[in-house]
């Protein structure tokens, strides 16, 4: 069987770590699309904060292309011996074109509602999480800009995460995904 790549797309909040998380524990390779953003913050010495991280995803994408962020995963995803690698928070079609390069690939869109979205963001508390719904909402912005509501659009699946418990997700997300493999 070719490789899979899943890529788990929405916006900020709507469930995509959550599946990643839970991915992990069915042994399958999982991508942090923030996370690669994070450490190119990290090589460049920059704090990780929500605002210096958006203008350097937006920087990485004005200097190399929309699918900037994808290239800088590329060799993560070709070096895995996994048969599928799950790819935690694809924000365009062009990310989904440059991953498409390599293998076969599948989208998974995650809607969830403001509030359930927000509150997940709040409580979450990571460094670039919002403090408040302003800054909620300049992070909603940010990522529209960039595309996220056209790969949410071209998903070859979506999960309303907005009345599911967090195994629910990842049991829904494990059984769309068994049936791309097969």
């Amino acid at each position: 069987m070719a490789k899979l790549i899943v890529c788990l797309t929405g916006l900020p909040g709507a469930g995509k770590s959550i599946i990643a998380n839970g991915l992990k524990t069915k042994n399958f390779v999982v991508i942090n699309m923030g996370d690669a953003v994070r450490a190119e913050a990290k090589r460049r010495n920059l704090e990780p904060t929500g605002t210096n991280l958006g203008k350097l995803m937006l920087e990485l994408r004005e200097k190399n292309g929309q699918g900037a962020v994808a290239e800088l995963v590329k060799d993560q995803i070709t070096n895995s011996k996994s048969g599928v690698v799950v790819i935690d928070g694809i924000r365009s079609n062009e990310e989904i074109q440059v991953l498409k390069k390599i293998t076969k690939v599948k989208v998974l869109a995650v809607n969830a509602t403001v509030d359930t979205r927000f509150k997940f963001l709040f409580d979450r508390g990571r460094s670039d999480d919002p403090k408040d719904r302003n800054e909620f909402e300049k992070r909603d912005s940010r990522e529209i800009s960039v595309g996220v509501s056209k790969s949410i659009d071209l998903a070859d699946e979506t999960i309303s995460n907005d009345k599911l418990t967090i195994s629910e997700l990842v049991d829904l997300a494990y059984k769309i995904i068994k049936n791309w493999i097969e």
